[in-house]
């Protein structure tokens, strides 16, 4: 699945360098939305001699999640547009251990009930310019990308938690094609980093609709791969799945 959306943005990104030829200046707009995107988790996570899988040792499956976003553009060439996202990445899961596990130092024994938490909620902070603006765009900036979230395992008699608070810079890019008089479209989004042992790859892609005053809506897939190596907490996990999202462009 990620590669197929990594072909797919790569060749929106790319009509859209092929097919436009003229920058745009806009005037002053602003963007607010809402997703709920319901991702599938696969990976595992560890913090310690055990590499603990999300699936089949905490039972973790998909969950519903929430994103709040805005967009704030304007014509001023040389200042930055600005994006800022709120996102909600917290799941919780119960299982029976199959296996002896160890996470930040405490053992969880086989056939034991644990209860397990895993939150990567963020919030970023994107800098954008347009590239392109017409029924063409394409954005490029950077993100900054500040998670603030944490692991836990527990049973009734222990429990383990390690803190994931760090922000990422990615980089960021956004393409749109409007489909001539049809309020129709195609976007696709991209923010990545690959840094020593910490690397990351949110892509998503998508067909939406944008009414002549401004209320749009977006149905897509969005797949996020963390690779993380931070403090005592080592992670390689992905999550995919379908979102939609609601919008109005004032």
């Amino acid at each position: 699945m990620i590669n197929l959306l990594k072909k797919t943005a790569l060749t929106l990104f790319g009509a859209t360098l092929i097919l436009s030829t003229q920058v745009q200046a806009d005037v002053v707009g602003f963007q607010v939305g809402t997703d709920s995107w319901t991702p599938d988790y696969s990976g595992s996570i560890s913090s310690g001699p055990d590499t603990i899988d999300f699936e089949d040792d905490l039972g973790f499956d998909d969950e519903s999640h929430s994103l709040l976003w805005l967009k704030l553009e304007h014509p001023v060439p040389v200042i930055p547009n600005i994006k800022i996202v709120a996102s909600d990445l917290d799941a919780k899961a119960s299982s029976t251990l199959s296996r002896s596990i160890t996470f930040d130092g405490e053992t969880f024994n086989a056939s034991a009930d644990v209860n397990s938490r895993f939150d990567m909620s963020n919030t970023e902070f994107t800098f954008y310019y347009e590239l392109l603006d017409n029924w063409i765009n394409l954005d490029a900036g950077l993100t900054l990308r500040q998670y603030d979230g944490q692991a836990t395992i527990r049973t009734a008699t222990a429990s383990a938690t390690e803190d994931l608070d760090f922000t990422v810079p990615l980089l960021y890019l956004d393409a749109r094609i409007d489909l001539p008089f049809t309020g129709f479209f195609v976007d696709s989004t991209l923010n990545t980093i690959s840094a020593g042992d910490n690397s990351i790859s949110d892509i998503s892609v998508s067909l939406g609709y944008e009414s002549s005053f401004g209320l749009g809506a977006r149905l897509g897939i969005r797949t996020l791969d963390l690779e993380i190596d931070e403090d005592d907490v080592e992670a390689d996990l992905e999550f995919d799945g379908t979102y939609l999202n609601v919008f109005y462009h004032f």
